[in-house]
């Protein structure tokens, strides 16, 4: 019986142990929809807890415990929530995993959600354009059309004609389940192009769904380079844009201006919010930028054609992204056999690179330095953004030498305890415990690196001036064997 308890106490102890391992205290888990839950919409948004200091999350999806055959481990980034672009099969069982994405090393494994969808019990509602927008004009010629997922459909019916109506382009065509189609040629130029989505499920099609229409623009080839006739250059009839399409603003520094350097009649800058909505921000080459986000800017040249003047564009799109200075948390020092592993903790906002060799580097993007050589460094974690660049002294390993060599307690105030001290400011002992010996190798005392020191007493009477041995016990490099002099 004794046997019994022992062997389940075992395994009790081992199956904490590998839960701890798969499922850490770090892991995020799922907000909705809870565990269990049916009739979920199909176009529903799944969201779970945010957990700092990772990469990002990889989602899966399948129809079987683990599967994958709905949604293979898509990286969602650091967002916490997936919105399926194609919705989720209908009356069907699910189960989704979530995994962290650490800067360093393998996904580690969250808990797994079951849920059920709804069935289809109606046909789809209707759908509408995304690109280009319903009443949009200029558009190019060689345009793809893209809508919105219309929640339980299947698949849509795709009409396109120059009249209301019309559908001499394509008519009643079958995309199947696509959210966009690509005209095999160009479309008419300079022309109302009427366009009309009928979502469909196993239930029947939407046929009441208002038509869209936009307006083309002069065929594309007016704005194409082409070569000079006097010195074979390539000339661009578009303005040409130079600007990053990633820019690091500091946190501190907003409004923060942004200017461009390039050579056009006319200026535009936009900031795009959620689907195709943008906010029209500045008309010259500058725009004063308040949050971070996603932007455009366009430039343009008017060309003179028997049609009239004909605005050739260059678009380019910019994300404007928040950095600051790096707070370095701790540093993890581990003495190995091929040398130290030095760890670099920081939390911040901005992108970061690493250096132990000075301001100047080089750097270097992971946080981790391996086979070191046993010496003193100071850590710089610069932000790559240019928002500044922050150091701490590594702690070094101690010595004898760090140890008083001599103490005189004879109640002067001065010098009258024996303790290690560091050396420099923030300087963070590791040291357990030390141990001090007489010269024939008796412990006389033992003390706490944190406490006032050895008085020079043993049972309360004050020990003979000679010389005593110490040893110091370190929490991450072997322990320190010394000498000193107790002098009265």
């Amino acid at each position: 019986m004794e046997n019994r308890k022992i062997l389940l106490l075992i395994m009790y102890v081992y199956v904490l142990f590998t839960c701890s391992i798969f499922y850490g205290q770090d892991c995020t888990s799922f907000i909705y929809p809870a565990n269990g839950s049916d009739n979920l919409p199909l176009d529903a948004t799944i969201t779970w807890q945010e957990v700092l200091g990772y990469n990002g999350y990889l989602l899966s999806i399948g129809t079987t415990p683990q599967g994958t055959d709905v949604l293979d481990r898509k990286p969602i980034g650091v967002n916490t929530f997936y919105k399926p672009q194609l919705g989720l099969p209908a009356n069907t069982t699910l189960y989704a995993t979530l995994s962290l994405v650490p800067y360093d090393g393998a996904p580690i494994l969250c808990d797994e959600l079951v849920f059920t969808t709804a069935p289809i019990t109606t046909i789809p509602p209707c759908s509408q354009l995304i690109t280009p927008d319903n009443n949009a004009g200029s558009v190019t010629i060689i345009t793809d059309i893209e809508w919105e997922y219309a929640p339980t459909a299947t698949g849509y019916f795709l009409s396109i004609g120059t009249t209301p109506n019309g559908n001499e382009i394509l008519d009643k065509e079958n995309v199947k389940n696509v959210l966009s189609y690509n005209p095999p040629e160009d479309l008419p130029q300079n022309s109302n192009i009427y366009v009309k989505i009928e979502p469909y499920n196993d239930l029947g099609s939407n046929t009441t769904c208002p038509e869209e229409v936009f307006t083309t623009s002069f065929a594309l080839y007016v704005c194409d380079p082409y070569i000079s006739e006097t010195n074979g250059e390539l000339i661009y009839r578009a303005p040409q844009i130079d600007l990053p399409s990633i820019v690091g603003i500091c946190s501190d520094e907003l409004p923060y201006t942004i200017s461009s350097t390039d050579i056009a009649d006319g200026y535009r800058w936009y900031q795009t919010n959620s689907g195709s909505e943008e906010t029209l921000l500045s008309e010259t080459r500058d725009v004063a930028i308040y949050t971070p986000g996603k932007y455009r800017f366009e430039a343009y040249n008017y060309i003179n054609t028997d049609a009239g003047d004909i605005a050739c564009t260059s678009s380019k799109l910019i994300d404007v992204v928040a950095s600051e200075a790096a707070i370095i948390n701790t540093i993890d020092v581990s003495n190995l056999p091929l040398g130290k592993t030095i760890v670099i903790s920081v939390t911040g906002s901005g992108q970061y690179e690493y250096s132990l060799s000075g301001r100047d580097g080089p750097y270097q993007d992971s946080s981790i330095f391996t086979e070191m050589p046993s010496r003193n460094y100071t850590a710089y974690v610069r932000d790559k953004n240019g928002c500044g660049i922050t150091e701490r002294l590594v702690n070094r390993d101690i010595s004898p030498k760090d140890f008083p060599s001599f103490f005189t307690p004879n109640g002067d105030g001065i010098n009258d305890h024996w303790q290690y001290v560091p050396p420099v400011e923030n300087f963070e002992p590791v040291i357990e415990v030390i141990h001090i010996f007489n010269q024939f190798g008796s412990l006389i005392q033992q003390i706490n690196p944190n406490s006032i020191g050895w008085d020079g007493t043993f049972n309360n009477r004050a020990m003979p001036q000679s010389d005593y041995w110490f040893k110091a016990t370190f929490s991450n490099q072997p322990p320190i064997r010394g000498h000193f002099t107790l002098k009265r």
